[in-house]
């Protein structure tokens, strides 16, 4: 059977699961499209969390920036994975207790004013759009390749199915889909790395693997990886060359960027009780952890198989030959990817050879003067191509290529559809509702989330052909925009009483601001090609690059926020009696001298 029918089986066969079950679980009621009626298991509601989370950033794109930069990328894992934490301790179970569908009735609630509460709903529109962006990217990269189309033609079908699933189901059916979702993409990203680990170390757990012996040489895996692309000129792989300070404050980014994501929160609120909300963390926790602790074996294995592959005969000897690419079984992958536009090479000297090395080292250049080379020959590798490409690079069995490609899709989708309810609830429940038509009946109410889905589809599918940076570095920069906004105005609102709805209202504003329009002096203004004024090579200020300001743009919120809050009138006794109730377990009592 042709590699093009087997994945077409998986994809199709995937999609006709989804759809299923949103038909099956399709919201009857607000309360089923918002929150699923909150009668979600904790570990239903974690693994559909996970899927929720872990996009085609995590999925697609991470492993392949960890390929090609190596130890410095680990922030991506380190960032992603604390953030959870983060909401498991800090926010997830009070959230939860306040009662409310959505992150913006919570803030308009908290902070007494319907100006906090629109302000919110702008906060999370502009983080979620550009989230979303990062997905239907990989939805067309995952497509245009395993469906042999465009990449415009791959994002426009995805956008479909999105549509036909998440406008259909609502929350409930988008968390029923979202555990298939989760068992598809754990299932795509693990069978692969453990082939793999096996052919390299001879270990069947990749994540052991990493740290094993390479079985050809019977050197330390990394230690050989080391080594060989060090011979090619680039940066040591377990080594640190970045600048520490962007290291930090990209982390960190990550971390309070994940623990104030709207669509994830969102998720806390379908649970029945408040320790259900704690518990789904936890669960989320070890489901994501089944994936990011293959994440850096995938990424390492696969930068040793694709320099092997590119220097048959050893970093010593003749690289790949042009009729060997044209003509051997090993290299079909690359002429199949060539075809999307995301992977491409040249024959620069015109010797029949393709040189893969870096030739912005002056070592190298110093040996291609010697050689005759005329500059790295492997012109274009895709980040976004890695982890899909990863099963034909090690020549794996025809079925593990076509689960890869359900897997991509299941990934980027099921945060798509998450994203997209987070916005539509935004509209429909926060703005229409909550600010325009207070009497609005459930009926219209839901009609209304469903158009609004329907229009943030169209805007991010319009906006993801032509994404700011790879699918996990346009995620970063939603992580930064949460972080500069809503994370802070979270975290005052539970735990200080002191802050009232002006400084959350500043704080919030000139949070995102200031971040939003660092992003865009590096990336475009409004992610327009050509429009930046700096870039993340040469940033702004100092080595801070755009996707680490979401940092500097939280404390940023949190010092207006105190500010203004000090200049202002006090907090309404109510008011901080209401943060009380939500903070302080129920029963509780003062302490008793005994």
């Amino acid at each position: 059977m042709e590699q093009f029918t087997i994945n077409l089986l998986f994809v199709g066969a995937s999609f006709a699961l989804y759809i299923g079950i949103a038909i099956w679980a399709r919201a009857g009621s607000t309360s089923e499209f918002y929150a699923a009626g909150r009668g979600i298991h904790p570990v239903t509601n974690g693994m559909a969390t996970a899927a929720d989370w872990m996009s085609a950033a995590s999925f697609i794109s991470m492993a392949g920036l960890i390929a090609f930069v190596g130890y410095d990328n680990s922030s991506f894992l380190m960032g992603w994975t604390g953030g959870y934490v983060l909401l498991a301790l800090l926010l997830a179970p009070y959230l939860r207790k306040f009662g409310k569908y959505t992150v913006s009735e919570f803030i308009g609630d908290r902070f007494y004013s319907p100006t906090a509460r629109l302000v919110a709903v702008v906060c999370l529109i502009v983080a979620s759009t550009t989230y979303v962006i990062g997905q239907m990217t990989g939805v067309g990269v995952a497509f245009g390749r395993f469906l042999e189309i465009s990449n415009t033609a791959g994002l426009l079908i995805g956008a479909c199915v999105v549509f036909a699933y998440a406008v259909l189901g609502g929350m409930k059916g988008v968390t029923y889909t979202q555990v298939a979702q989760y068992c598809v993409l754990i299932l795509a990203y693990t069978i692969p790395a453990i082939f793999i680990s096996l052919q390299l170390t001879g270990n069947p757990i990749p994540a052991l693997g990493l740290f094993g012996d390479h079985a050809a040489s019977g050197e330390p895996f990394l230690a050989k990886l080391d080594q060989i692309v060090r011979e090619l000129g680039f940066n040591e792989y377990t080594a640190h060359h970045a600048d520490t300070l962007n290291m930090v404050l990209f982390t960190l980014s990550l971390m309070i960027g994940t623990a104030g994501l709207p669509h994830v929160i969102m998720r806390f609120f379908t649970v029945p009780k408040v320790s259900d909300a704690r518990w789904s963390a936890g669960w989320a926790l070890v489901f994501i952890a089944l994936l990011y602790l293959t994440a850096p074996a995938v990424g390492a294995m696969a930068r040793m198989n694709i320099t092997e592959l590119m220097w048959p005969n050893g970093t010593d000897g003749e690289p790949v030959t042009t009729q060997q690419i044209e003509s051997e079984p090993q290299y079909e992958w690359m002429e199949t990817w060539q075809k999307t536009g995301l992977l491409d090479w040249e024959d620069k000297n015109g010797d029949g050879k393709i040189q893969y090395y870096n030739d912005q080292n002056a070592e190298m250049q110093t040996k291609a003067a010697e050689n005759g080379w005329e500059g790295n020959e492997l012109t274009n590798f895709n980040r976004d191509i890695l982890v899909l490409a990863n099963p034909e690079i090690a020549n794996l069995p025809s079925w593990v290529i076509g689960l890869v490609a359900a897997g991509g899709l299941a990934a980027a989708l099921s945060t798509a559809a998450g994203l997209l309810l987070a916005i539509s609830s935004a509209v429909s429940h926060d703005l229409i509702k909550g600010q325009f038509n207070p009497n609005i009946s459930e009926k219209g109410e839901l009609l209304s989330a469903r158009i609004a889905m329907a229009a943030a589809i169209v805007v991010a599918t319009y906006l993801g052909l032509n994404p700011p940076g790879f699918a996990a570095q346009t995620v970063a920069l939603a992580f930064g925009l949460a972080a500069a906004s809503i994370f802070p105005a979270l975290m005052m609102g539970i735990f200080s009483t002191k802050i009232n709805n002006h400084g959350a209202v500043a704080g919030m504003l000139a949070g995102l601001t200031v971040t939003l329009i660092y992003i865009f002096l590096h990336k475009g203004w409004f992610f327009i090609p050509g429009t930046n004024t700096f870039t993340d090579a040469d940033p702004l200020l100092g080595t801070i690059k755009s996707t680490s300001f979401g940092a500097v743009g939280a404390m940023i919120n949190f010092a207006v926020a105190y500010i203004v809050a000090g200049m202002t009138k006090e907090t309404p006794q109510e008011i901080k009696d209401l943060v009380e109730s939500v903070r302080v377990p129920r029963g509780a009592g003062a302490a008793t001298d005994h």
